[in-house]
């Protein structure tokens, strides 16, 4: 029976992550290993200056209070008694698409479990703030790609990421494979004061500006589509790095 890891950012508690596992556990035997509270944005950060503590809440339910790639590097090692078949994080309540996959503590726990060689899938649900999550038609969507990159596997140092437009199953219109877009904020820096005239600054919300570039994750979901970015960890620049070993600048750049 397949072994599989489940984690996610926001919490040990959240209903994206159970509806996860109920559909999970069609495929084999489900370890849930989580941080005890919600780690949003928390990107690929380890928690390196205290001692990390493990919570046993079930059996297969762990709690732990560091963030989600703690998660994966503490289950793989010292908590699981076999190395996963498979890693999977999620379901994150809105989107991961385009930059948002550099702040995400969703991908980066998929991440983390590429990093240690385990196929690795980031699950996130396109709802916006406010709006109903329907995350049992997110789980039953990444669950069968679950099974696929169980039968198939992944290529190299690859992890995916799967978003799933908020809509029920019928409306979907099919799953398209797609590169990352750009999905950047306006206004994002919200500027507050205390009681005592202090200023403040508040990072979060703002307006989102879509990339309208063909084949990306962020229309393939506005359109209605299951989005599967295969993300790699290599991030160099080949192209920048032949111009810099040739010597050449291009448009005024290196690159």
């Amino acid at each position: 029976m397949p072994l599989l890891l489940l984690t996610n950012d926001d919490g040990v508690d959240a209903p994206g992550l159970r509806a996860l596992a109920r559909e999970l556990e069609r495929l084999g035997r489900v370890v849930i290993i989580a941080p005890e509270r919600d780690n949003s944005a928390a990107s690929h950060s380890l928690t390196m200056r205290r001692p990390l503590h493990v919570r046993e809440l079930e059996p297969d339910i762990y709690a732990i209070d560091g963030t989600p790639a703690d998660c994966v590097m503490i289950g793989l090692n010292k908590i699981l008694p076999v190395r996963p078949d498979l890693v999977v994080s999620g379901i994150n309540p809105g989107p991961n698409l385009g930059d948002d996959i550099n702040y995400s503590g969703t991908v980066s726990a998929a991440r983390e479990g590429t990093l240690l060689q385990i196929p690795s899938l980031a699950v996130s649900l396109g709802a916006a703030n406010g709006e109903e999550c329907l995350y049992a038609v997110a789980a039953g969507q990444a669950a069968e790609l679950a099974g696929r990159v169980l039968e198939k596997g992944l290529a190299p140092d690859t992890l995916l990421n799967i978003n799933v437009p908020n809509r029920p199953a019928d409306q979907l219109q099919g799953v398209r494979y797609t590169r990352q877009g750009r999905r950047l904020y306006e206004n994002a820096i919200q500027e507050t004061f205390d009681p005592w005239g202090r200023r403040h600054y508040w990072i979060g919300g703002g307006t989102p500006r879509w990339s309208e570039q063909p084949e990306t994750d962020v229309q393939a979901v506005l359109a209605g589509y299951v989005s599967v970015t295969p993300l790699h960890l290599d991030m160099t620049n080949h192209q920048a790095l032949a111009s810099l070993r040739n010597g050449r600048a291009r448009g005024g750049e290196i690159g």
